[in-house]
């Protein structure tokens, strides 16, 4: 029943976000956060109440729906924020932000095996609810989006695509007949952008579904491999429990880094650029994977180092995407575009870990524990996922930052 419970609350993660990204924008990040610290708690008190009663469907709701949802409209609450702070330095704050995020999460889950020794599984989640109010409370206080007229310094001239018309108009705003010149000059140069997106405009737009297929298969792989990363170790190279333990802590920390390292990165090479790097890693790392799991012993390590990069594009998925939205289509429908896409997340954790049980399955009958195929059957089909989230990413309109890279390259292939 817990993985039922497991994709209940994580399909509601993204609906949640989805629904309330726009009330966020609307209301602001401290609202926000504390509506979904209160609906978080109140999940694991039902949630407590129903493991007291012994009802399974009180747990569906408390922390499947409530809870999940609660989650969701804290993720892209601080989110929101840092991208409207930190015009700059949006990957490194969206990175940050997402990788406590995956922190706590981890922390908590280690406190919660020393709760339950001590106090039983109604009152971790008794405890666990109550103390992540009171943090998320306290957090939220300080919440807030900039004032009116907030204009940090941009550095070297870094301006987003939706911000860049906003900027020109400003510096020629004297001049009416300048303006409307540099405006004509400006869509002359950039008329792949569109500037001052409507929220409605963006959603519907074809790089938002591109970008959405993209992000989905950024992270199906290494959400799969995740899961089964402990399995992988201890059936197909026949290692202990605890080695495995070890190596899933080893992982894990590799996602957080993921998440800060490509999100930074980002700043600098941009943001689709960085995309192309993380899908091409995965389909290298897919289309061996066959040879890599048949070695035996001798590919052992080969195989922990794919996994670990793996762990870290994954992260650097979810680390990156907040600024990629915001550059395409602006600060202020960070938070509904954001909450959207998330659901891509959802998709991928219910639906690619239905597929990828049925098929493991079907085809691991009559079969030795440590024979491979299932696990090769599968990443067969999430190749060809990755190929197309590949291709559909190579037909997003590059971003401004994206482009001056290009310009970079060009320059110094010219010489």
């Amino acid at each position: 029943m817990a993985p039922i419970t497991f994709y209940i609350a994580v399909g509601l993660l993204g609906i949640a976000a989805a629904i309330m990204g726009p009330w966020l924008e609307r209301e602001g990040p401290r609202k926000a956060s504390i509506l979904g610290g209160f609906l978080f708690c109140s999940g694991n008190l039902i949630t407590a109440l129903a493991l007291y009663l012994k009802q399974m469907w009180l747990i569906y709701l408390g922390y499947g729906i409530i809870a999940g949802y609660g989650i969701g409209i804290c993720y892209i609450s601080p989110v929101s924020a840092l991208q409207k702070w930190f015009p700059d330095r949006r990957g490194l704050a969206s990175g940050i932000a997402v990788t406590g995020f995956g922190g706590g999460a981890i922390a908590s889950a280690k406190l919660e095996v020393a709760l339950i020794q001590y106090t039983g599984l109604p009152g971790t989640f008794i405890i666990m609810g109550l103390g992540s109010f009171v943090c998320i409370f306290v957090s939220g206080l300080v919440l807030r989006t900039p004032p009116p007229g907030f204009s940090e310094k941009i550095l070297n001239n870094t301006v987003t695509d939706c911000e860049f018309h906003q900027v020109e108009m400003v510096k020629v705003a004297e001049d009416d007949e300048t303006a409307k010149a540099n405006k004509k000059h400006d869509d002359n140069n950039y008329d792949d952008d569109k500037q001052d997106w409507t929220l409605l405009e963006a959603l519907v737009s074809r790089d938002f579904r591109l970008m959405y297929i993209m992000f989905f298969s950024n992270i199906l792989f290494g959400l799969c491999a995740i899961s089964r990363l402990s399995n992988m170790i201890t059936d197909i190279f026949g290692k202990s429990a605890e080695h495995a333990s070890t190596v899933v802590a080893i992982n894990g920390s590799f996602n957080l880094s993921g998440r800060i390292f490509f999100s930074l990165l980002s700043d600098y090479i941009g943001r689709k650029n960085v995309y192309v790097v993380m899908l091409t890693c995965q389909l290298i790392i897919l289309s061996s994977f066959y040879f890599i799991t048949t070695g035996g012993s001798t590919t052992y390590w080969l195989f922990l180092m794919c996994m670990w990069i793996i762990a870290s594009c994954y992260g650097g998925g979810f680390g990156s995407i907040p600024a990629f939205l915001t550059d395409k289509f602006g600060q202020y429908n960070i938070g509904a575009c954001h909450g959207v896409l998330l659901t891509a997340w959802s998709l991928a954790g219910i639906v690619g870990g239905i597929v990828f049980t049925t098929v493991f399955k079907a085809t691991s009958q009559d079969r030795d524990t440590s024979d491979p195929f299932p696990y090769n059957v599968n990443v067969w089909w999430m190749l060809g996922i990755v190929v197309i989230g590949w291709s559909a990413l190579l037909f997003v309109k590059p971003t401004q930052r994206d482009r001056r890279v290009y310009a970079m390259l060009g320059r110094c292939f010219g010489k």
